[in-house]
């Protein structure tokens, strides 16, 4: 199987869900802590865990630990990857 399939199927299914698209809309402008994500997102800290699992082995969150705080940025190279292969594939298919 094409490699460029399970890389992007991650980062589209990442996508797909309404709580982490709202926690990539607060990271494309800002590094944000764990707590500073939790008090933006309104639920508990496993909820919050789950989902940046998700995002960060997508490869569409980064994560650095500093002290005892995990910092969370945007990866905006994976995320442009991600929307040019769903727009080259959309592309292939009108032609």
């Amino acid at each position: 199987m094409d490699r460029s399939f399970i890389t992007y199927s991650r980062a589209l299914k990442a996508m797909a869900d309404e709580n982490r698209m709202r926690i990539m809309s607060y990271l494309k402008n800002q590094e944000l802590n764990g707590g500073e994500l939790l008090s933006l997102m309104g639920f508990g800290q496993s909820t919050l865990s789950h989902h940046m699992k998700i995002l960060t082995t997508s490869g569409l969150v980064r994560n650095r630990k500093q002290g005892k705080w995990v910092y969370y940025s945007l990866n905006p190279e994976m995320v442009d990857q991600t929307l040019d292969w769903v727009r080259e594939s959309l592309n292939e298919k009108k032609q």
